[in-house]
């Protein structure tokens, strides 16, 4: 009878630290991917596997899937986390912070606006550091994406996602992601908006398969996943009319997704502005997997978790 891989030693990240998704590679990905499902089918084997470890959980910016599922994720291994909101480094050097977290527990878990304030958290702490979300990359997100793939399609060679909107954060995760894993990776933005040039460029060195384009009509015509955001992220308030306006013709509706392939899925990473980049009725219909994503949020970092800090 095959063993649980509970049962079986758990191998450690290569990478100290999960500043991108290029920090995991392929094999890494694929491995944690099977871990996730391992916990999520049973998840009592590993009720004490970060038994007495202990998490920092930093935010910069307010979250409701971030925060709960890293701090259930640590308390159902058998650990604890502690929060702190608000600006970090504000009363403090960014360096000085971090070495009094690595001092106190185990991991730190980051949500803040600036890719670079990740790379100063691991770059002066002596204990992993996690990008739970910067203006570059959400990695996290797209591992619990990726899971929710692979569990409706089975595979991810062969399929292909089509992402519609804000070439932002999540668009370079996905590509980063998604792509790396084998699956083809259409994004639709305007122009001025389409993912950085600096990311296309790593996304291209590791053997993605991607188009970039304005037309979404174009990116959603046989895709298995189609993905979107909100137009607007936090600290882009002052623009949400204008860019209301921009993003119109991306929004994903009944019409877009009738493009897609027959047993193709709906992703968002959420929160939904429902009416605006998605209709109400793509994200209650049955193809809507976005619940799916919430709830693999918290397995994909489970597995995360023990691979980083078991």
């Amino acid at each position: 009878m095959a063993t649980s891989l509970a049962e079986q030693p758990v191998l450690k990240m290569s990478a100290p630290d999960l500043r991108s998704d290029l920090d995991l590679s392929i094999e890494e990905t694929m491995r944690l991917l099977r871990l996730a499902i391992d916990m999520k089918r049973d998840p009592a084997h590993y009720a004490t596997a970060l038994q007495g470890r202990s998490l920092s959980l930093l935010f910069e910016k307010p979250s409701l899937r971030t925060r709960l599922t890293f701090e259930l994720a640590i308390q159902q291994l058998g650990g604890y986390a502690v929060t702190s909101i608000g600006m970090i480094g504000d009363r403090e050097p960014l360096k000085d912070v971090a070495r009094n977290l690595d001092r106190w527990t185990q991991g730190i878990v980051a949500r803040v606006f600036a890719q670079a304030t990740i790379e100063g958290l691991a770059e002066w702490s002596r204990v992993p550091v996690i990008n739970a979300l910067s203006d570059m990359f959400h990695p996290c997100q797209a591992l619990a994406d990726v899971q929710t793939v692979l569990e409706r399609f089975g595979r991810f060679d062969g399929l292909k996602l089509a992402y519609i909107g804000d070439g932002n954060n999540m668009a370079h995760s996905l590509l980063l992601t998604a792509g790396r894993l084998g699956m083809q990776v259409a994004v639709a933005a305007p122009e001025g908006y389409q993912p950085d040039a600096g990311v296309l460029a790593m996304a291209r060195e590791a053997g993605v398969q991607f188009t970039i384009t304005a037309d979404p009509a174009e990116a959603a015509e046989g895709a298995h996943a189609v993905y979107t955001d909100v137009w607007a992220s936090m600290g882009q308030e002052a623009e949400a009319e204008e860019r209301k306006r921009i993003f119109a013709p991306y929004q994903v509706n009944d019409a877009l997704m009738a493009r897609a392939a027959g047993d193709s899925i709906f992703l968002h990473c959420l929160p939904a502005k429902r009416g605006q980049e998605v209709t109400d009725s793509v994200m209650e219909s049955a193809q809507s997997a976005i619940f799916d994503q919430a709830e693999n949020r918290l397995h994909a970092q489970k597995a995360l978790l023990l691979m980083l800090l078991k």
